[in-house]
């Protein structure tokens, strides 16, 4: 599939993968307007970003999941969500440190974040998923190959450039159904987002498809369909319980209730 995926790339789109992953391994931006009609939809767009994972050569860790709230759809103008590969390297235990040369333009995001103990389907229920998965709290870290690109960046770039996937920072994982005794308790998780000791907003799970396990499900079901399962092993950081914040230098620290944890992320200046 892979390769075949490959095949299909006009010469535009693989030339946009090219640049995007010189971008990655450069921390040098690129400007969106340069590349004005080179992937004009879905299709196209997620070929762009299979072969920039292509590019990475590294396993794939998981997933991030976009657009799953109302609010950040109508930002990009979508009316469902996207997802983003990302690398094993960038999923991180807390508590972790980031250095600013490794970023370029990063947001902070709180996260539900869920582990596959065995292979998913689209085939299974949400309480099937809460059996078959781990959760732990989670602060994303998005970033961008482009410049000034939050919120302006179009829907099909974000897609093309791996949901810009940054970082993912994890918590300790639990098993999902002995943390949590039904699918709506998911639901109902609060979060708190700290920089330096100042409270900057609070998030709700339900601002996430109305629940977590909704957007783990979308993402299965999209896989799937594209011949690409989600596999044991593989994390997803399942969508924002808030709009995000700029990540700036300092101690970052996201709390969630209903025995979820914490969260803690310390970005350095070079």
């Amino acid at each position: 599939m892979d390769e075949q995926a490959t095949m299909e790339l006009t010469t535009k789109e693989n030339e946009l993968a090219n640049k995007l992953f010189n971008a990655y391994e450069t921390h040098k931006p690129l400007k969106e307007s340069d590349y004005d009609g080179v992937v004009k939809d879905e299709k196209s767009a997620y070929r762009v970003q299979r072969r920039l994972t292509q590019l990475k050569q590294e396993d794939v860790g998981g997933y991030k999941v976009s657009l799953t709230s109302k609010q950040t759809q109508d930002m990009f103008d979508s009316d469902s969500p996207l997802y983003g590969a990302q690398v094993k390297s960038h999923f991180l235990q807390s508590p972790v440190t980031l250095h600013r040369g490794e970023l370029m333009e990063p947001l902070a995001e709180v996260e539900m974040l869920f582990t596959a103990k065995e292979d998913l389907s689209s085939k299974d229920s949400l309480e099937d998923l809460m059996r078959k998965t781990k959760v732990a709290p989670a602060v994303e870290v998005p970033d961008s190959r482009f410049s000034d690109w939050f919120p302006s960046l179009s829907k099909y770039m974000v897609m093309s450039d791996a949901a810009v996937g940054g970082y993912v920072v994890y918590g300790d994982e639990k098993d999902t159904n002995l943390l949590f005794d039904n699918v709506d308790d998911l639901a109902n998780v609060k979060c708190e987002l700290f920089h330096d000791g100042k409270k900057l907003k609070d998030g709700a799970s339900s601002e996430v498809l109305g629940n977590p396990l909704k957007s783990l499900h979308w993402l299965v079901e999209k896989l799937e369909s594209q011949g690409m399962p989600l596999q044991a092993g593989q994390r997803v950081s399942s969508g924002t319980f808030l709009l995000p914040e700029s990540l700036s230098n300092g101690d970052w620290k996201a709390t969630f209730d209903k025995g979820l944890g914490a969260v803690f992320l310390k970005v350095a200046g070079d």
